[in-house]
């Protein structure tokens, strides 16, 4: 069972190009962090922007820079069954331990209806005998019903977990925690842990967060896990201010933000078309996060 603070990877870039020097140091930084797993290739990844060889080579240095030393998630997510469950396989070759898949979608308005969602999740399930995350997010604009999350996880084989960051998360979670039963082996929150209090009140054993500070994420979790409720609220009162401003303010580039000011990574600039941060945004940022040190501050240094 997978479970604990689980960064999604930023893939650092210079002039342009994919910065595998950075990203290698970037991978032995998270595992020092104390993170349960690492997922390459996610949204913060700008997975958008990868090419599909680029796609496999930062796959590839992450399983292999990791060596063992924590799970790697990775996310083959494409419109096409075809496509994703190629992209699975080939990532289950390399060495990943799960795939996290988003349903389905294309554009503002290309979606498949919910038998053509259970179908593409059970292509991808064919294709691998590793375990599949759904990824419930308002990103990809399908509406996935706690019932369909549940029918999933009973008929599909390797459906087992779920990351839901959807409006009201907390509720989603004990309803498909409810529906599902032991076929739900890993609920999780989301969204940079905004709402990671009342997801883990609700049964979440994991959180899948931006990456820029799991050593504060894992105080949480760790806590909770434990039964020390109590400290793990107040350790989330401590690092709110600085997620809530990730989550509204500074989105995935906070996560680059904080790794070059820390030394992790040499260049923060998001791969064109996506906008750079603002410098006041910025500023904000790192002000707020000086106030906690986390370790991505000091860890390059």
């Amino acid at each position: 069972m997978f479970s604990g603070s689980i960064p999604a990877l930023v893939t650092p870039f210079r002039d342009g190009q994919f910065d595998e020097a950075a990203f290698r140091r970037l991978v032995d930084w998270q595992i020092e962090s104390g993170s349960s797993a690492l997922v390459p290739c996610g949204t913060t990844g700008e997975s958008a922007t990868l090419s599909n060889d680029e796609h496999h080579r930062v796959i590839e240095v992450c399983i292999e820079q990791t060596a063992g030393r924590v799970p790697v998630i990775v996310t083959p997510t494409h419109f096409s069954t075809q496509v994703c469950a190629q992209r699975s396989r080939r990532a289950q070759e390399q060495g990943a331990a799960m795939v996290m898949v988003m349903p389905p979608y294309h554009g503002a308005t290309f979606r498949v209806p919910e038998e053509g969602i259970v179908e593409f999740y059970a292509g991808v399930s064919d294709a691998i005998d590793i375990p599949i995350m759904v990824q419930d997010a308002p990103a990809s604009g399908t509406v996935l019903s706690a019932g369909l999350l549940a029918r999933m996880a009973r008929e599909i084989e390797q459906v087992a977990y779920f990351k839901i960051e959807t409006p009201g998360a907390a509720s989603k979670l004990r309803e498909l925690i409810r529906l599902g039963g032991d076929a739900i082996e890993g609920p999780w929150d989301g969204e940079e842990a905004i709402t990671l209090m009342a997801d883990l009140d609700a049964g979440a054993t994991g959180a899948m967060t931006g990456g820029a500070y799991p050593d504060g994420i894992r105080r949480i979790v760790d806590a909770y896990a434990t039964g020390r409720r109590d400290e793990a609220f107040d350790h989330y009162q401590q690092w709110l201010p600085l997620i809530n401003y990730e989550n509204r303010q500074g989105g995935i580039l906070s996560a680059k933000a904080l790794m070059k000011e820390g030394g992790v990574i040499d260049c923060e600039a998001p791969r064109h078309p996506w906008p750079a941060m603002h410098p006041a945004t910025r500023a904000g940022l790192i002000e707020i996060a000086r106030r906690l040190d986390p370790m991505v501050l000091r860890w390059g240094q």
